[in-house]
C-alpha cells in the first residue's frame, strides 16, 4: 500500500472531477494534501505533470497521475476501503455508468454555456432524457445500487451538486416525476465525503462563473447570489 501521507490532489476550486477523486480520499480514509491552481492561469510546475493541463492530478511522492478514472482505478488498487462491486460484470456495468455520468456532465457544461433558448432548451432535454434514464436504473436506495457507497455515487455527487445553483436560478424541473432521482441526489448530497469534497464557497464561485459567462443561463441569474444570501 502506497504511504497515504504522500499523496497530494492537484485541484481546481469548481472542477466536478476533482470532486470524484477527493470523495473517493475520503471514503476510503485516505489522509492527502489539497492543493488549488488556476486554470485560467496555468504555473509551469502544474503543465510539467499534466499532460492535458487539466485537474485533476494525484502526485504519489515524486510522480503524478492524470485523468480522473485512472486516479480512481489507482485508489481502488492501491488503498483499502473498496468503492467497486466484487462482481467483475456489475464492476464493468458501474465502470460503464460512471462513464455515463462524465457524458451527464458534458451535457451541464453544455447547458450552462447555451447562448440562447433554444440550445439552452436541447441541452435540458438531453439532461432530462438521461435523469428518465437513471430512474429507471436505480436501486432502492439510497445509493445507487441499494445501500452501499459505490464510485458510482463517488461519480454523481457532483452531477448533482449543480443543480444546487441552477435551482436558485430557473425552475428546470428536471427532478420532478423522478422519485429515486430526487432520493438519490438527497442522499448524496448528505454524504459527508460528497459535502466535503468541495470548499465553503463553491456555490459563490460556482454563480460568479456562470454570471461572468455570455450565456443564456447568466441572462437568467437575477436573483441575489449564495454569497448574498449566506450574509443575511
Amino acid at each position: 500500500m502506497i504511504p497515504p501521507s504522500r499523496l497530494t490532489l492537484v485541484s481546481h476550486h469548481l472542477c466536478p472531477y476533482v470532486q470524484r477523486a477527493a470523495i473517493a480520499l475520503a471514503e476510503k480514509a485516505v489522509p492527502f494534501e489539497r492543493v488549488y491552481v488556476d486554470l485560467a492561469h496555468k504555473p509551469d510546475w502544474f503543465l510539467a505533470i499534466s499532460p492535458l493541463g487539466k485537474t485533476p492530478v494525484l502526485q504519489v511522492g515524486d510522480r503524478a497521475i492524470f485523468e480522473s478514472a485512472v486516479i480512481l482505478e489507482y485508489l481502488e488498487e492501491t488503498q483499502a476501503h473498496p468503492l467497486h462491486p466484487e462482481d467483475p460484470l456489475t464492476r464493468a456495468e458501474h465502470r460503464a455508468w460512471i462513464e455515463f455520468g462524465s457524458a451527464m456532465l458534458n451535457d451541464i457544461w453544455g447547458f450552462y454555456v447555451a447562448p440562447d433558448a433554444e440550445a439552452f432548451a436541447t441541452k435540458s432535454k438531453a439532461i432530462a432524457e438521461k435523469f428518465q434514464r437513471l430512474e429507471g436504473v436505480l436501486a432502492d436506495g439510497p445509493y445507487f445500487s441499494g445501500e452501499r457507497f459505490t464510485l458510482v455515487d463517488a461519480a454523481f455527487g457532483p452531477v448533482f451538486r449543480y443543480f444546487n445553483v441552477f435551482d436558485r436560478i430557473c425552475a428546470l424541473g428536471l427532478f420532478d416525476g423522478r422519485p429515486k432521482l430526487a432520493a438519490w441526489r438527497k442522499a448524496l448530497g448528505a454524504r459527508p465525503s460528497v459535502h466535503d469534497a468541495v470548499t465553503a464557497d463553491y456555490d459563490a464561485r460556482l454563480w460568479a462563473f456562470l454570471k461572468a459567462r455570455s450565456s443564456h443561463l447568466s441572462g437568467l441569474m437575477t436573483g441575489p447570489s449564495p454569497e448574498a444570501l449566506a450574509a443575511e
